[in-house]
């Protein structure tokens, strides 16, 4: 037997030569994987990387590695367990530098949506790298996200502070500024991000929608012309288009151009999708296809029936399916409804002097058939007819009433498929005005149709 002396060197000696032999194989081992990682040998690599750990598990460069391999063959749960392992072994080098391995630490905590998580490596990379302003731009998105508005403003600040062309900064700004209305203060955002990167289709979006708001149509639809190049604005940029189009009383272009996003869209429960068949309803509505619109209010209405105002339209138009003269009256072309609303008059004992089309209806001058006395003198009526969805405001019976003192008429007489507001109501109640909404138009419609029905 060694005296104890001799064994006690021999081991000293081995265990020396050991971790010689580790020098100076374990970096060749390592630049091997590095190497497979290069050549995209995910395969080998695992298989590699996991002889490594087995001698060696507190290898730092190796679970790296390792998870890289993972994370390119997108097994992300796999590559998130060796990527926690690193982060508990905390060992950097050359190969595995600490600001690298965190912001892919971050991406994959992102992908679990595990965005406070995610929110701390951006931090910490804040603090390894204080001056790099995609840091602070990562870190003002989350916070955003997670409806901390004011936190992420200040980190989007320091991003553009730290690089003022950084033009998603510049659009996550403006965004966040529209959405609490301070339309300047976002357009000259947004105006900065597209100046930074013309192909910024958010950017371009939420600018329309400021031109839009600002009624400078022609302005917005060459912003939401870009925006539609973007896959996840292209069916609201349309639906935006079409809008703009309809405010402009455009209606064949604005069916144009809802239809086309309703055609495109994959998801009928999406609230573009919805705003798409409303509005090409109210095209529709207001172009006098009344079956159509009442058809994309049924089918707004049985994926949610609680959408604006869609069950109320539904009610509204109830009696087009009860009542053929309500339909005509609502359907009928432009002579077909002078025709309607000259029987309409007639059935109330009136001799027609005038009948005219005004916008959204017509108007009718009509005098007494017959008076109690003989040389009396007839007084005149000044007659409308509308048939639009909305109320009837009290702009409309001024109008009316200015133009029956221009005209000399004592009497003037309102008929609507709608309503009136509050407001028309009180100013017809002094003034020498009938109101007649679509239950009385409804009694007129059938006695008229009644007594035509009768002569032929």
């Amino acid at each position: 037997m060694l005296p104890v002396g001799i064994a006690i060197l021999i081991g000293i000696i081995l265990f020396i030569l050991i971790m010689i032999l580790r020098l100076i194989f374990a970096p060749k081992r390592i630049q091997y994987l590095v190497n497979l990682l290069s050549q995209k040998r995910y395969e080998n690599l695992i298989n590699a990387a996991k002889k490594i750990i087995a001698k060696d598990g507190r290898d730092c460069t190796a679970h790296y590695l390792l998870g890289k391999a993972y994370y390119a063959m997108e097994n992300f749960d796999m590559a998130l367990i060796e990527y926690k392992t690193v982060n508990m072994l905390g060992k950097y080098d050359s190969i595995c530098q600490e600001p690298e391995f965190r912001k892919e630490m971050a991406e994959l905590f992102i992908k679990f949506d595990q965005k406070e998580e995610a929110l701390k490596e951006y931090l910490l990379l804040i603090k390894l790298e204080p001056l790099s302003p995609q840091n602070y731009y990562q870190s003002g998105y989350l916070f955003e996200q997670r409806d901390r508005s004011n936190k992420a403003i200040s980190f989007y600040r320091k991003t553009v502070e730290l690089d003022n062309r950084h033009s998603d900064a510049h659009y996550r700004l403006g965004y966040i500024l529209f959405r609490d209305k301070k339309h300047l203060e976002a357009k000259s955002e947004l105006e900065l991000a597209l100046r930074n990167d013309a192909n910024n289709y958010g950017a371009h979006f939420y600018m329309g929608r400021i031109k839009k708001d600002a009624h400078d149509f022609s302005g917005a639809l060459l912003h939401f012309e870009n925006s539609m190049k973007s896959p996840e604005l292209k069916i609201k940029s349309i639906v935006e288009r079409g809008t703009c189009f309809l405010s402009m009383n455009n209606y064949d272009k604005a069916i144009t151009e809802l239809g086309r996003a309703i055609k495109i869209s994959t998801d009928e429960n999406a609230a573009e999708t919805l705003y798409a068949k409303y509005f090409l309803a109210h095209c529709f509505e207001n172009t006098r296809k009344i079956e159509q619109a009442i058809e994309l209010w049924e089918a707004i209405y049985a994926k949610k029936p609680s959408f604006r105002n869609v069950a109320e339209k539904l009610s509204q138009y109830q009696e087009l399916r009860q009542d053929d003269s309500v339909k005509d009256y609502l359907t009928s072309n432009r002579e077909q409804f002078l025709v309607i609303c000259q029987s309409v008059v007639n059935t109330m004992k009136l001799q027609i002097r005038e009948a005219t089309e005004i916008a959204n209806g017509c108007q009718i001058i009509a005098v007494e058939s017959e008076t109690k006395w003989r040389n009396a003198r007839k007084m005149p009526r000044l007659i409308r007819f509308y048939r639009i969805p909305d109320p009837i405001k009290d702009s409309i019976i001024r109008t009316l009433h200015e133009d029956m003192k221009k005209l000399n008429v004592n009497r003037g007489i309102i008929f609507t498929s709608s309503s009136f507001t509050k407001l028309a109501i009180e100013y017809a109640q002094s003034r020498p005005i009938d109101l007649y909404e679509k239950e009385k138009l409804r009694e007129y419609l059938i006695k008229a149709a009644k007594i035509s029905s009768t002569n032929n």
